[in-house]
């Protein structure tokens, strides 16, 4: 699918059982069509170093095992996946005529007022329902696949690739963002050169497990029973990582709130029904984890900006970019 043809779908209200107006939602990576009960979600055919959807029959893979990673978290959520069709006057998602030029997966609508982001916002999250999603989270953790073999320094290329975006953020940030982003990959370097046999440690011991990979809080509804979605499906090295790597992003995505307080009793819940008891070395790397987490939200911002279609939204991709640099840099000042 192109940009044109996205918008000629939306034109011609060409999905299935929507009656008013469907409204787009860009990300870097997907388009997102929201209609009265159902959500569909097509792929960008773009190929970047962490992820390639540049041909037809890969993002019909990668569609695939969405809805089936999903489904560990969430259920009646992800209902289908259904063809794009093309004929010579239009295209139509679920047609029964015309040649297939793509896909798209269909789920339930949920309520846009109860996703976590827009609560943070309000300052409508409970203590109660944050206690909730710990629970839920660690329940699945629990279950979730132990990973045995992974090459547990990999995660020092992840934090480095930042590198890419240094001369572009320099540019439109300031200098400081290309030294801030120096700074934090030698500090990186210098963190995991000494916990190299502690994070084998945690591998061997069966800490490393395949689980959603990009848990924040635009991707939690908080509803009677917390709905955690959107895991991340396209690169399975980014998914089976160490359970901290997991929470940390959750936290850090509450810290970039200014929701320390929320993030320290998240943590608390999960450690508390997991029986955990985490040790100085665990929380510094707890810490170190959050870096990276920032890290990868400056990066995907970054990546967003380049790739905006207006100016305002470059604009807003950028001051994102900027706040998750911050962050980053705090939380290696406080190793």
């Amino acid at each position: 699918m192109t940009n044109d043809e996205i918008h000629l779908l939306i034109g011609d209200k060409a999905f299935p059982a929507c009656g008013s107006p469907p409204r787009l939602n860009e990300t870097h990576i997907s388009w997102v069509i929201l209609c009265d009960k159902y959500v569909y979600k097509i792929k960008k055919p773009i190929h970047y170093s962490f992820l390639d959807f540049s041909s037809v029959d890969k993002r019909l893979f990668y569609c695939r095992e969405e809805i089936r990673l999903n489904w560990r978290l969430t259920f009646n959520v992800y209902i289908d996946l259904l063809e794009i069709k093309k004929t010579a006057n239009r295209i139509v998602v679920g047609g029964t005529e015309g040649e297939v030029i793509d896909y798209a997966i269909r789920m339930r609508r949920l309520e846009s007022a109860r996703q976590m982001d827009l609560l943070l916002q309000n300052d409508l999250v409970s203590e109660a329902a944050l206690r909730d999603l710990a629970i839920k989270i660690a329940s699945f953790h629990q279950k979730a696949a132990v990973v045995r073999k992974k090459d547990v320094m990999e995660i020092s290329n992840l934090f480095n690739d930042l590198t890419e975006e240094a001369d572009y953020l320099n540019l439109h940030l300031g200098k400081w963002a290309g030294n801030t982003v120096s700074e934090a990959i030698l500090h990186s370097n210098q963190f995991l050169s000494k916990n190299k046999k502690f994070l084998q440690s945690r591998l061997k011991e069966g800490y490393y497990r395949d689980v959603h990979g990009d848990l924040h809080s635009k991707n939690v509804f908080l509803l009677t029973e917390p709905v955690i979605f959107d895991c991340l499906e396209f690169n399975a090295d980014y998914r089976q990582i160490d359970l901290l790597n997991e929470i940390a992003f959750l936290c850090m995505d509450l810290d970039s709130f200014g929701r320390k307080d929320l993030s320290a009793l998240f943590l608390t819940h999960y450690a508390e029904f997991l029986s955990l008891s985490l040790s100085q070395q665990e929380m510094q790397l707890f810490t170190y984890y959050k870096a990276y987490r920032a890290n990868v939200r400056a990066k995907v911002n970054s990546l967003r900006a380049r790739s905006a279609a207006t100016k305002a939204d470059s604009t807003t991709a950028l001051k994102e970019a900027e706040k998750y640099l911050h962050l980053m840099s705090h939380y290696f000042s406080s190793l």
